[in-house]
């Protein structure tokens, strides 16, 4: 019964989400959000665990969210903006963990090569760049200055809605106190939504 209800309801909605989505293909400004992954940069610290494994903090590698505004000038030139949340996560154990991340905002230029792939570059500012730590992870805290970096990129659309890039990522981080410096330099693969 309610497997019933549930398909007709969906029957129903399908034209209604296709035309939405076709109006979504003709604006030029959408919305975008994206999740992905990086690995790279220098080894930041690594955490020791009581049952004698470790886990290294890489200034480059994790997991990569964000959201933004995607803005297509014409046929062969767009633009986007987005701010996010990059950050390198230890497995979390009884004894504590430690995270290094920072808030990166991205300003990107693309050239749109067809309707599936397009090509970009860009500035990467880093805000509210720290390593932080809980129980026996606490003695890893540590600040870092804000830092700006350059974006490389490249994407494929699968649709005018999902797509997946690939980007290399230059950029370095420094201890607010001891000035010590870490690369930060990572290749990611992001997965993108648009509206």
């Amino acid at each position: 019964m309610y497997m019933k209800k549930f398909l007709i309801a969906c029957a129903v909605s399908l034209p209604l989400i296709a035309n939405a989505q076709a109006q979504a293909d003709t604006k030029p400004l959408r919305l975008a959000l994206s999740m992905g992954l990086s690995a790279g940069g220098d080894t930041i610290t690594t955490v020791s665990y009581t049952d004698g494994t470790r886990s290294n903090v890489s200034a480059g590698s994790g997991l990569v969210l964000s959201a933004g505004v995607d803005y297509r000038f014409n046929q062969y030139f767009s633009g986007q903006a987005n701010i996010g949340y990059h950050a390198r996560f230890t497995p979390e154990a009884s004894n504590g963990d430690a995270t290094f991340s920072r808030i990166p905002v991205e300003l990107l230029g693309y050239y749109n090569i067809n309707q599936q792939w397009r090509v970009g570059a860009g500035a990467r500012f880093n805000r509210n760049v720290k390593l932080s730590g809980s129980g026996a992870g606490s003695q890893y805290n540590r600040s870092f200055n804000n830092s700006n970096g350059a974006i490389l990129e490249a994407e494929y659309l699968f649709t005018p809605q999902w797509s997946l890039k690939a980007r290399v990522v230059k950029e370095e981080f420094e201890t607010t106190y001891s000035k010590q410096k870490f690369s930060g330099n990572h290749f990611g693969l992001i997965g993108s939504f648009y509206y």
